[in-house]
């Protein structure tokens, strides 16, 4: 087995009350250690990634910014590569290109676009993955496929990552996590969101079982590459707390499987920081997992796990 890697720890931000505030948390982050500010690309109640991240990044010196992540049906694949290369230059080389295929059926109702099945949706992904990495590597290019059709297009800005911004890929599914191990540099291990909504059998996706199965995937798909790929995780709820086992037995009716399995699912972190970081590191050894991604209200209280194992 490889050398484990470093762990980092990101976290995932949403709303800015203003652009003291915004600016004042970007570096709250960095002081306590935080790798990445990142946002998600929804139509609810949250801050414009790219303005976002930006104002994050004009905010700090060493902090990280990425999308967590966009999704690909709201942009056309050229202006969006416009977009990363330009967050890439302008953050001088500190953005993480997340991308990902659409799931949140109630931004697709809302927004009036077309909710397309999960194939179709990771077929067209796959597209644009391809036009990203020629736009990146700059000159003059074309692309015909089934979705898109790109004639003679420059790429341009260049992004100062070479040879592109680390493209960060998440997913539950076989087919989305096949796609990231072959592409992606960093590949987030995820629910299964095909339902398009949260519940009880998303939640069922996330089980240590049904994790090490992913990670099968992941590994089979990768082939020789699976040495460069940063595993990572989304943390769906993180806890400090001196009552582990009444919050798993609190949360377990819900999820519809027992305390145990509670403790055991990966985007949970339930326990005192000491609890949570001794989670994390049998969690590495398990899966190989080393770049961590917390809820933004959360990144505070794990702000002592963070300084503890960071790097390490």
């Amino acid at each position: 087995m490889s050398k484990a890697r470093p762990f980092r720890f990101s976290a995932q931000e949403h709303r800015a009350q203003s652009a003291k505030q915004w600016k004042e948390r970007a570096r709250a982050l960095e002081a306590m250690g935080y790798s990445t500010l990142y946002l998600p690309d929804h139509f609810g109640d949250q801050v414009g990634p790219i303005a976002g991240l930006m104002a994050a990044a004009d905010a700090t010196t060493t902090l990280r910014v990425g999308s967590l992540v966009f999704d690909n049906d709201y942009r056309h694949p050229v202006v969006l590569a416009k977009e990363a290369a330009s967050l890439d230059l302008l953050s001088d080389g500190r953005f993480d290109f997340g991308i990902g295929a659409g799931w949140m059926m109630s931004d697709y109702e809302q927004s009036g676009i077309p909710y397309d099945s999960p194939g179709t949706r990771i077929e067209r992904m796959a597209e644009a993955l391809t036009i990203f990495k020629r736009f990146f590597a700059g000159g003059e290019f074309s692309f015909e496929g089934k979705h898109y059709t790109i004639k003679g297009l420059e790429g341009a800005p260049a992004p100062v990552q070479k040879p592109h911004p680390p493209i960060v890929i998440g997913g539950g599914g076989r087919k989305m996590l096949e796609l990231a191990a072959r592409e992606a540099d960093t590949v987030n291990v995820n629910f299964d969101l095909r339902e398009g909504k949260p519940g009880r059998r998303l939640a069922q996706t996330g089980l240590a079982s049904v994790t090490d199965e992913k990670l099968g995937w992941i590994r089979e798909a990768a082939g020789e590459r699976m040495e460069q790929i940063e595993l990572g995780v989304w943390t769906f709820m993180a806890n400090v707390t001196d009552d582990r086992d009444g919050v798993a037995e609190m949360l377990a009716p819900a999820m519809g499987f027992g305390p145990a399995d509670v403790l055991e699912v990966p985007h949970f972190m339930l326990g005192t920081a000491d609890q949570i970081a001794e989670e994390i590191i049998a969690r590495r050894e398990r899966y190989g997992i080393s770049h961590i991604v917390v809820p933004g209200d959360a990144a505070d209280s794990l702000a002592p796990v963070v300084k503890r194992l960071a790097g390490t």
